[in-house]
């Protein structure tokens, strides 16, 4: 009988982020990648891999994240809110969490966790996002782990939005126009994150206890890290730092898909063919319209 191997892949706003356990539940392999907006080809690539390196075992799949339902829906595997994986991998591997702070490349994310579980997340703008991490950073002509440096050298914080990349702007040029030091700009941008984070979402309600970070930025970014560390008076007790935290929720999806049926190696690269015929006829038809677009122009 061929042994099971257990994917979980957590297809994010800029991010693709896999899981792999074998019967055990040991993580046997892991990996992170930006899909620069063209997730479903990123999704076929990774499982093609996959499917090459343990061609001699089956595979229970299971996706989550916001660029994964119809990915999902094409594969034929299951496809599990956040909010679920996340409460899976949190309950296997950091049980004693009372709340979750979640940031990624254009979502925010806070979960509290006691008798019944409320997600709170932020609406379709990325501000206080990886995204505009990314964007503020491009102001001090460095990327975020440049601004994460940066920030580590400061002495001042000054007073940054966030909720838009716009108006932060207006306030970032200003302070490097009256030569204010990048390193306190930099910690300025990160505090801002934060603020927009516990203001915007949280919106009153006490993030108290045990809190864990999660997501690339929290991940990568120690100083981001420390700025809410320092702003909700955590102490290292109750301060939860999960190996891997960026990968987490996509564990959770791993975990997530022990209840489906396992498929041979075939079979998943005949569901890959399926997508990847799909990704073809979508090309094909995007292709047709901008060439009616253009012949209606034209007359």
């Amino acid at each position: 009988m061929k042994k099971v191997v257990h994917i979980g892949m957590d297809v994010g706003s800029t991010t693709v982020k896999i899981a792999v356990m074998n019967e055990e539940l040991e993580i046997i392999e892991t990996s992170y990648e930006r899909h620069y907006s063209d997730t479903k080809n990123t999704v076929c690539k990774v499982l093609e891999d996959l499917a090459e390196r343990y061609k001699e075992n089956e595979f229970t799949i299971a996706l989550t994240g916001s660029g994964a339902m119809s990915t999902a829906k094409f594969l034929d595997v299951p496809f599990i809110q956040e909010v679920v994986a996340c409460k899976r991998a949190v309950e296997k591997y950091i049980p004693q969490t009372d709340v979750v702070i979640e940031l990624g490349g254009e979502d925010a994310k806070i979960i509290y966790f006691g008798k019944s579980i409320e997600q709170r997340m932020n609406g379709t703008c990325a501000g206080g996002t990886g995204a505009f991490l990314d964007q503020m950073a491009s102001l001090l002509n460095t990327d975020t782990n440049g601004l994460n440096e940066l920030a580590k050298g400061y002495q001042t914080i000054y007073p940054i939005a966030s909720r838009c990349g716009v108006f932060a702007k207006t306030d970032v040029q200003p302070l490097l126009n009256e030569g204010a030091a990048k390193e306190d700009i930099a910690v300025s941008i990160l505090q801002a994150v934060v603020n927009q984070t516990i203001s915007g979402l949280a919106c009153g309600r006490p993030i108290r206890g045990n809190v864990a970070f999660l997501g690339g930025p929290l991940n990568y970014l120690s100083e981001l890290r420390n700025r809410f560390i320092e702003t909700l008076n955590l102490d290292d007790e109750h301060t939860i730092i999960p190996e891997e935290a960026h990968l987490l929720v996509a564990k959770g999806a791993a975990l997530d898909s022990l209840g489906a049926h396992p498929v041979s190696c075939e079979k998943l690269k005949s569901k890959i063919e399926v997508l990847k015929k799909w990704i073809k006829e979508e090309y094909c038809r995007s292709v047709q319209k901008i060439s009616q677009m253009e012949t209606k122009k034209k007359k």
